[in-house]
């Protein structure tokens, strides 16, 4: 059911900004060219999230101030990304609601409420990670596996499309990306034995145009990874934004786990294209190249982190196009965007189900015997919250979950697909049953048990060879994305409740403010006539600082 619900005494005024509100496409493709305002998922096609903006310094942060809050409805993870369109903000609290704000004051214009089918059965979580513009229109991807059109003005829905069946496991947890006159969405439930897919849409009918199935069906290469039927219930998920580069026209989508999860003897092969990235040509979603990271995964390695899109110049004077990509698999990737050519990739936390990685980039496999502790656990070296490059710095920073290991145990025999049932091969135990006891709080907010549980930890990277240059170590693992700015301050949070700033050069904690709840997002900025925001989401608040007066 579409319940908008609008405050009549704010729509004059959204109308008299409609025209400055109006996101074109071109905006779209030099939204870093706007460091005021935030159009993206990712803050840009590149998927950077770096902020030109400077007024925040290492030399004046700690000066910052709470300027407003946004207490959402919802006591779900508060994991959206808000957009900043000319002042104002948009952003979605779980599972299915959008809210427009002053990005100012915090002052809500329009609230559109949308409650999912009761077929809606997402595996992780009642949330929901931003919408996507295009003009005056906002699209939202719904847990019921639906893509709306809202109108931005007046929060009224324009139209309504059906992505998937949520009665087959179908979801969508993504933010959504558009490119041109499309809306590019994927569908999650990679453990309710779906084919994955990634779709495009029109933008103004919300007919579809193109669709990529991740799964490769009978006479499509690839489809020899994949033993018998496996491949029509073999998951590869996408639920989490992709990237893209408009001079390529290639646009980037990081795909999941191959399903049964925990036993790949009942799948047979390396199971394409799930753990890789694709490259889709934006106009026709026709596969460009792909690249795998954990082939025949026994794991869950979720390969869906997002690609970040830099150019690095060559030692001859020319520009490399390169992606890089820290993968849930414990490794470091880079990748030449064009072509999918591996280029570099070592580990970047414990890692001992591989000792290293070919000279493809395939992962030279050594799995650990029954019962005994993987390296990096079933939530990985890291996960789906966003890392940052800095073009200052030439450092790529990144959430990571160090030391921290996991017993698979898969299933001794068979698991039997069923539609719209949990589809697993087996479980991961994390904590290490027989580790040390975490204490009252279990492996709660803090933690306080053994290094087989793990740390976090923020990381700064060289992207040319992999190496560590620097490391912030948290009390406890995180779940927060990352920002850096012009100025060279890096913001993050932390699942105890902090939200940090360091010198993004070397690491330097300059502050942090207590939040009072976890923080599952990325910080992004923002300004406002002359002032410089810094926003980010903790337990079910949004949170606004500035320098203020």
């Amino acid at each position: 059911m579409l319940r908008p619900l609008t405050i009549s005494f704010t729509l004059l005024f959204l109308v008299s900004l409609s025209a400055d509100a109006q996101v074109t496409a071109d905006r779209l493709r030099h939204a870093s060219d706007e460091p005021e305002n935030w159009l993206t998922y990712s803050g840009s096609y590149s998927s950077i999230r770096h902020s030109l903006l400077d007024q925040i310094s290492p030399s004046n942060v700690e000066d910052l101030k709470l300027a407003w809050v946004f207490q959402a409805r919802s006591l779900e993870n508060f994991t959206a990304t808000p957009l900043v369109v000319d002042g104002i903000m948009y952003v979605t609290q779980a599972p299915n609601d959008v809210v427009a704000l002053d990005a100012k004051t915090g002052r809500v214009f329009w609230v559109y409420n949308y409650t999912p089918s009761a077929d809606a059965r997402p595996c992780c979580g009642r949330v929901n990670r931003g919408v996507a513009i295009l003009g005056d229109t906002l699209f939202m991807a719904t847990l019921d596996a639906q893509l709306i059109a809202i109108d931005a003005v007046t929060g009224r829905p324009i139209w309504k499309t059906a992505v998937g069946d949520a009665g087959q496991g179908y979801a969508m947890t993504l933010a959504p990306l558009v490119v041109g006159d499309k809306v590019i969405v994927g569908v999650a439930g990679g453990e309710y034995g779906i084919r994955g897919y990634i779709a495009a849409y029109d933008a103004a009918s919300g007919s579809e145009v193109w669709r990529f199935y991740t799964i490769p069906g009978p006479g499509e290469p690839g489809h020899e990874t994949w033993e018998g039927d496996s491949w029509k219930y073999g998951g590869a998920p996408v639920w989490l934004t992709g990237s893209y580069d408009p001079d390529l026209n290639l646009t980037y989508w990081g795909i999941g786990n191959p399903g049964p999860d925990w036993n790949p003897e009942q799948r047979p092969g390396d199971n394409l294209y799930s753990d890789s990235v694709v490259a889709l040509d934006a106009d026709t979603g026709e596969l460009r190249w792909y690249f795998q990271f954990t082939p025949n995964d026994d794991y869950d390695f979720d390969a869906v982190q997002i690609p970040v899109l830099v150019d690095l110049d060559t030692a001859d004077g020319g520009v490399l196009k390169v992606m890089l990509w820290a993968n849930r698999n414990g490794f470091f990737y880079a990748l030449d965007r064009a072509t999918g050519r591996f280029l570099n990739g070592r580990p970047f936390v414990t890692v001992n189900w591989a000792e290293g990685l070919d000279d493809s980039g395939r992962p030279v496999e050594t799995p650990q015997p029954l019962g005994a502790v993987t390296f990096p656990g079933v939530q990985g070296g890291t996960n789906w919250y966003s890392p940052s490059y800095s073009p200052n710095t030439g450092l790529f920073y990144l959430s990571a979950w160090e030391n921290y290991g996991s017993v698979f145990m898969p299933s001794p025999e068979a698991n039997e697909y069923r539609p719209g049932q949990l589809f697993l091969g087996g479980y991961p135990v994390s904590p290490i049953q027989g580790a040390e006891p975490p204490g009252a709080l279990g492996r709660g907010h803090i933690n306080r048990s053994t290094e087989v549980l793990g740390t976090g930890a923020v990381i700064a990277l060289d992207p040319r060879t992999g190496e560590r240059r620097w490391k912030f170590e948290m009390t406890d693992v995180t779940t927060s994305g990352i920002l850096t700015t012009a100025s060279d301050v890096l913001f993050t949070g932390g699942r105890e409740g902090y939200f940090y700033a360091f010198d993004a050069r070397d690491g330097e904690l300059l502050w942090k403010a207590t939040l009072g709840g976890v923080v599952h997002n990325g910080p992004i900025s923002y300004q406002v006539d002359d002032d410089q925001f810094v926003g980010v989401a903790a337990g079910n608040s949004l949170f606004a600082f500035t320098l203020g007066e």
